[in-house]
């Protein structure tokens, strides 16, 4: 059997994760994602249909032995008979895991997992109602909760917990998040606030770093680092008591960019190199005008060709994304 080629940017970095977005949709609107209104959706027809997805992710799992894909929206359960594409998906055979808020999994979290799905990240950035509220600008606390425990009954293993902290805002959660993560069983990995807010009042200040949090969570519940993060975006420690492992996401203050191995698709078919690139390469024009799945590859591997070095968040040359976070992909 001739070995499928791997997917290698110019700077060697092997890409072996895909981010795919199955919509731009979301039933929250969360502060540093979305605008409380006046967001203009999508039409349908510029939407990826389950067919040209299952044909890309195909592309990129045959031809490029990429290994894992993550099912990401805007909210992706509000895409319709997403188990079906779920379904589509893990028949490739790779790890497939999906981000989501959380506030449908008590409906389908048994037939996700049935469908074929592995892994599962919860969104939960307070455990105050009324601080959700303001946060997501919906009152569904409660619902995400019962899917955080629908997501268990079902047998994700492991269901982590995303929390995105912001200075002045949920900071003052962070040690008790860390301790709902022990309570029930789960993983939480903090996620330092990026310049994605629709906005565009992101400042550096109101960013929580990865040091400043660890040494929260350590004053009272003690750690020890998990090394070699690798090609993970998380930084992992865990709990000396056995209690479990907390993460960090430090895409700030100490970003993973020299390991970086994802790329992106968006909702509407446009594949990204990194989630902060201001260009984006049309597959969803060169699928529906013709072209052939050599075509699709060619254009795949000329796209990985252009991905950055890194980011550059914390430099004066740092441009952002013209599109939010629920428009790319989370």
């Amino acid at each position: 059997m001739t070995a499928r080629p791997p997917l290698v940017d110019s700077f060697d970095r092997r890409i072996e994760s895909v981010r795919v977005s199955v919509t731009d949709r979301c039933n929250f609107r969360c502060r540093y994602c979305m605008p409380a209104e006046g967001l203009a959706w999508l039409q349908r027809t510029e939407v990826l249909t389950f067919e040209e997805i299952e044909r890309l992710a195909g592309i990129f799992v045959n031809r490029f032995d990429v290994d894992g894909l993550r099912i990401t929206g805007g909210e992706p359960t509000v895409r319709a008979h997403l188990p079906l594409l779920i379904r589509k998906l893990a028949a490739l055979g790779v790890d497939l895991a999906m981000t989501t808020n959380g506030a449908t999994l008590a409906n389908l979290a048994h037939e996700l997992r049935d469908a074929g799905l592995r892994r599962i990240n919860i969104s939960l950035d307070t455990l105050h109602r009324d601080k959700f509220e303001q946060m997501t600008r919906r009152d569904e606390l409660e619902r995400v909760l019962q899917g955080i425990d629908a997501a268990k009954d079902a047998g994700f293993a492991p269901v982590k917990i995303n929390a995105v902290i912001e200075r002045g805002v949920n900071d003052d959660e962070i040690v008790d998040l860390a301790r709902f993560g022990r309570d029930r069983g789960v993983e939480v990995r903090f996620i330092e606030f990026m310049p994605l807010d629709a906005t565009g009042h992101w400042m550096n200040d109101k960013v929580v770093g990865q040091d400043e949090i660890v040494a929260a969570i350590d004053a009272v519940y003690p750690l020890e680092v998990v090394p070699a993060r690798g090609a993970a975006p998380a930084n992992t420690w865990r709990y000396l008591d056995g209690a479990g492992t907390v993460g960090v996401i430090p895409s700030v203050t100490k970003p993973f960019c020299g390991d970086c191995d994802r790329v992106r698709l968006t909702a509407d078919g446009q594949f990204r190199t990194c989630l902060f690139a201001t260009t984006e390469f049309d597959l969803r024009r060169l699928m529906r005008d013709g072209a052939s799945d050599d075509e699709l590859a060619a254009e795949i591997q000329r796209a990985v060709g252009t991905k950055w070095a890194g980011h550059q968040i914390n430099q004066v040359t740092f441009v952002r994304p013209r599109r939010t976070m629920s428009q790319i992909g989370g």
